[in-house]
C-alpha cells in the first residue's frame, strides 16, 4: 500500500508539483516536472526523485485527469523506484476543493496493465579519442558510472561492438556488460543497444539521440519493453520506449 501528499508549486514553470510518497519500504520526496506533450495521451509530467547517490532520476510519468463521475481534477501517476511498477492517484478531498487548496492526497490504484521495465535515467557521451563512450545509468536503487570500450576481438557480426566496464573501489576495471551499434528500422537513426548487469539483475536499454541531441556526442538511455513492432537485428526481440 502507498500513501503520500502532493502540493502544486507556485511561480515555478518547470516543477508543477512536489510532495512525498510512502510505503512500508521507503519514504521518497518526488517532483512532477512539466514536459512537452507529443499526443493527447502522452504524459503531462515526468516524476523525478533524488537517489541515494544524490542523482536526480526519472522514476515515472503522470497525467492530468478528470473523474468520469465527479468531474473533479486528479493526477494519475505510474512510478517505479526499482521494486516493481505501481500506480497511484493524487486526489483532493472535498474539504480541500471547497477551500481551493493546492494540496492533494496520494492513494494507491490497481493497474490494468503492466509496465514491462522499470524507470531508469542515464546518459552516454562519445569521447574525443579511442572510439569510447562514458556514461551513467541510475534508478532509485542503484547508480552506475561506466565506460564503453571498443571490443578489439570482435570477429562476427553478432559479437558486441563494445564491452561495458565500471571501476572497483580501488579503480580496477570490471566488465559488467556489452553494447552493440544498431540502426532503427523505423527512423534509420543510429543508436546503441546495451546489456548491463546491475545489482538488480540484467538490464536491456538503448542509448538514443532525441532531436536536440542528434548530430552531437550525447545520447539518452531509455528502457525496453516487449513488442512485436521492433528492430530485431540487434535488440534481441525488444523495442525501445520513447
Amino acid at each position: 500500500m502507498f500513501a503520500g501528499t502532493l502540493t502544486k508549486t507556485a511561480h515555478n514553470a518547470a516543477i508543477a508539483y512536489s510532495g512525498m510518497i510512502h510505503s512500508n519500504r521507503f519514504d521518497i520526496a518526488i517532483q512532477l516536472e512539466s514536459r512537452n506533450k507529443m499526443s493527447e495521451r502522452s504524459p503531462d509530467f515526468d516524476v523525478t526523485a533524488v537517489n541515494k547517490s544524490g542523482r536526480k532520476v526519472r522514476i515515472g510519468t503522470a497525467w492530468n485527469e478528470t473523474g468520469n463521475t465527479s468531474g473533479n481534477h486528479y493526477i494519475s501517476m505510474q512510478i517505479d523506484v526499482g521494486l516493481g511498477p505501481f500506480r497511484v492517484n493524487a486526489v483532493q478531498t472535498k474539504e480541500a476543493r471547497e477551500a481551493k487548496s493546492d494540496e492533494f492526497e496520494i492513494i494507491p490504484l490497481v493497474s490494468n496493465g503492466v509496465m514491462k521495465s522499470g524507470s531508469i535515467s542515464g546518459e552516454l557521451t562519445a569521447m574525443d579519442a579511442d572510439n569510447a563512450f562514458t556514461g551513467y545509468i541510475a534508478n532509485m536503487m542503484f547508480d552506475l558510472d561506466f565506460m564503453l570500450i571498443e571490443n578489439e576481438f570482435k570477429s562476427e557480426d553478432t559479437h558486441p561492438d563494445y564491452r561495458i566496464e565500471i571501476s572497483s573501489p580501488r579503480g580496477k576495471p570490471i566488465r559488467v556488460g556489452s553494447a552493440w551499434m544498431a540502426k532503427s528500422s523505423r527512423t534509420g537513426n543510429d543508436y546503441l543497444s546495451l546489456l548491463i548487469n546491475t545489482p538488480d539483475g540484467d538490464l536491456r536499454v538503448n542509448a538514443v539521440q532525441n532531436e536536440e541531441q542528434r548530430g552531437g556526442q550525447t545520447f539518452s538511455i531509455i528502457p525496453f519493453v516487449d513488442s512485436d513492432e521492433q528492430d530485431r537485428t540487434a535488440s534481441g526481440g525488444l523495442s525501445l520506449v520513447a
